[in-house]
C-alpha cells in the first residue's frame, strides 16, 4: 500500500495510465475514497495518467492529529504532486474534493492546467450543521449519519446493491477524519478569491443534488473567470458514481484531446482490473510480480481485463455472475472468493447471489455449491444477506 509523506501527513495514492501521459488528479468527496472515481478513470486511462488519492482521514490515508482546513487539504495535494514528480495536472474534484481543487487553483495556480469542479461550493453554510455532524460521528460513529448521507448522495433510482456497497464504504471511514473535514467545510469561504482562478474551469452539477444544487453551482461558475457550466441529468450529489459514463464524457469533452497510448489496452486493463478487484489487490499483485512474473501480469491485464472485461457487450454485473458460476463449477475456491466482493460492487444482490448458487447446484453439483456457501460465509461474514427475503 503506497503511502507518501506530503505536507506533514501521509497520503495513499494510485496511478493508472501511461507513464508519460498528461496527469489528471482526482480528489475525492467527504466520506468516500479514491474508489469513487473507478468508472470515470476507466475510459480516460488509455489517454491520461490518472492520479487518485485518499484525502487525509479517509480510506488508507490516516487522519491528522489536529484541526484541518481546506487550504491545508490543497497544500496536501500540492505536496503529493511534488513528491510524485508531477509539476502540473488537470485537477478534478467532487464536493470536498472540489473545494480542495478550488483552493489549489487559488494558492498553487501553476500546478493546475485545467480545473473541473463537481457538485461543490466555495461556501456551504450554515456552519452549525457541519459542527453538529462532526459531533454526531465522534459520538456515534459513521452509522449515526449513514442513512441521511445516502439519501443525499444518490437518487432513489440508484441500484440497491450498488447503494449497499457504497454504504459499506462510508461506514468504513474514520469518524475523526470525517469530523475534521466537516469542520474544515464549516470554516471555509473561498468566495473572495474565486476571481484569482486562472485555469480553464468546468463546473458540473447534478440535476437532483440537494447539497450543492444547480443554482448554487451556476453561481460558482459565474464567479470564476471564463468558467463553463454543465448539468448531469438524473444525478444527485455523487454524480461521478451514479452517472459515471456521462461524467467521463464531460471530462473527455473538456480536457485536451490526446491520442491513446500505443498500449492503451494495457492501461485500460489496469483501470478495469482496479475497478473490479480493487486498487489494493492490483497494487499488491503488481508489486509482488518481479521481473519473471511481470509479463504474466501484463498479459492477463491486457487480455482478461483490457479486452474481455473491457468489451461493453456484457454488463459488469452479468460478467460477475458468469465468473462466479464458472468458479463454482470448476472448483476454483480462491478465485470464487476473490470475485465475491467485486460482484456486490458490480450490483449483484444477496438474493441474486443465492439464486446463482442454487442454480449452480443443479448443473455443477451439490458438493461444489456446499463449498461455495462456505466460501461466502468465510469471505462476507455470517450475517451476509440476513436482511434478504427468505
Amino acid at each position: 500500500m503506497p503511502l507518501i509523506d506530503a505536507n506533514g501527513t501521509k497520503l495513499f495514492y494510485d496511478f493508472t495510465g501511461p507513464a508519460d501521459a498528461p496527469v489528471v488528479a482526482f480528489s475525492n468527496s467527504l466520506g468516500t475514497t479514491a474508489e469513487m472515481w473507478d468508472h470515470v478513470v476507466r475510459p480516460l486511462a488509455s489517454t491520461f495518467r490518472c492520479l487518485r488519492y485518499d484525502t487525509c482521514g479517509h480510506g488508507r490515508s490516516p487522519a491528522r492529529s489536529g484541526p484541518v482546513t481546506v487550504r491545508m487539504l490543497a497544500d496536501d495535494l500540492a505536496a503529493l504532486m511534488d513528491a510524485l514528480g508531477v509539476a502540473r495536472a488537470h485537477v478534478v474534484g467532487l464536493s470536498l474534493g472540489g473545494m480542495t481543487a478550488q483552493a489549489l487553483a487559488i494558492h498553487h495556480p501553476g500546478k493546475v492546467a485545467d480545473l473541473v469542479l463537481m457538485a461543490t461550493a466555495a461556501y456551504l453554510p450554515p456552519a452549525e450543521n457541519w459542527h453538529a455532524r462532526a459531533k454526531a460521528v465522534r459520538a456515534g460513529g459513521m452509522r449515526a449519519i449513514v442513512d441521511a448521507v445516502m439519501a443525499r448522495w444518490f437518487t432513489p433510482a440508484v441500484d440497491p446493491a450498488r447503494l449497499a456497497w457504497y454504504r459499506g464504504l462510508f461506514l468504513g471511514i474514520d469518524p475523526e477524519g470525517y469530523a475534521a473535514c466537516c469542520e474544515a467545510i464549516a470554516a471555509m469561504d473561498l468566495r473572495p478569491d474565486l476571481g484569482r482562478i486562472s485555469a480553464s474551469t468546468l463546473v458540473v452539477a447534478g440535476s437532483d443534488d440537494p447539497v450543492t444544487d444547480v443554482a448554487g453551482s451556476r453561481a460558482l461558475a459565474a464567479a470564476i473567470p471564463g468558467a463553463r457550466f454543465a448539468v448531469v441529468e438524473n444525478a444527485s450529489h455523487l454524480l461521478a458514481i451514479e452517472r459515471a459514463d456521462e461524467t467521463a464524457a464531460l471530462l473527455k469533452g473538456f480536457l485536451p484531446a490526446i491520442p491513446a497510448a500505443p498500449d492503451g489496452t494495457l492501461a485500460s486493463g489496469y483501470a478495469n482490473r482496479k475497478a473490479v478487484l480493487g486498487i489494493d489487490h492490483v497494487q499488491r499483485s503488481a508489486a509482488a510480480a518481479g521481473p519473471f512474473a511481470r509479463p504474466w501480469q501484463e498479459f492477463i491485464t491486457r487480455i482478461a481485463w483490457g479486452e474481455t472485461w473491457g468489451d461493453p457487450t456484457l454488463p459488469w454485473k452479468t460478467r460477475s455472475l458468469v465468473t462466479l458460476a464458472m468458479m463454482v463449477a470448476l472448483g476454483r475456491e480462491a478465485e470464487f472468493k476473490l470475485h465475491l466482493k467485486p460482484a456486490l460492487k458490480n450490483g449483484v444482490s444477496p438474493d441474486e447471489l443465492r439464486a446463482l448458487l442454487l442454480h449452480a447446484a443443479v448443473y455443477a453439483g451439490v458438493p461444489a455449491v456446499n463449498g461455495a456457501f462456505a466460501a461466502v460465509r468465510e469471505t462476507l461474514g455470517e450475517d451476509f444477506g440476513k436482511d434478504a427475503p427468505a
